[in-house]
């Protein structure tokens, strides 16, 4: 069964980096598409990058246009997701969401993934 765990939340000042994970700890399916999405107050929730699996150990990523060079997402041993995330800004200021699905579907889309984990805090302060 997938359970996501997460970590690596925080308080960062604009221009700041912060690394978040999140590990399978069911070990479900090395194949599975694993990624994130984030939810700022307010807001609806959005696509951030997601990995899917091509052959063996190897992964395809995947990002939203606007994560691209400041977000760099990467696969772990095939059950933890990582998410790098340099040059922070207020903006970024969300809940960052882990989630799962077997492969195949819409990958940007959230409603395609049944395994979500409990979300973790980024708050970027100016």
């Amino acid at each position: 069964q997938v359970q996501l765990v997460e970590s690596g939340g925080g308080l960062v000042q604009a221009g700041g980096s912060l690394r978040l994970s999140c590990a399978d700890s069911g070990r479900t399916d090395s194949s599975y598409t694993m990624g994130w999405f984030r939810q700022a107050p307010g807001k609806e929730r959005e696509f951030v990058a997601t990995t899917t699996w091509a052959s063996g150990s190897i992964y395809y990523t995947h990002y939203a246009e606007s994560m691209k060079g400041r977000f760099t997402i990467s696969r772990d041993g095939g059950y933890t997701v990582s998410l790098q995330m340099n040059s922070l800004q207020p903006e970024d200021t969300a809940v960052y969401y882990c989630t799962a699905r077997r492969s195949g579907g819409t990958w940007a889309d959230g409603s395609d993934y049944p395994y979500w984990g409990h979300g973790t805090e980024v708050t970027v302060s100016s």
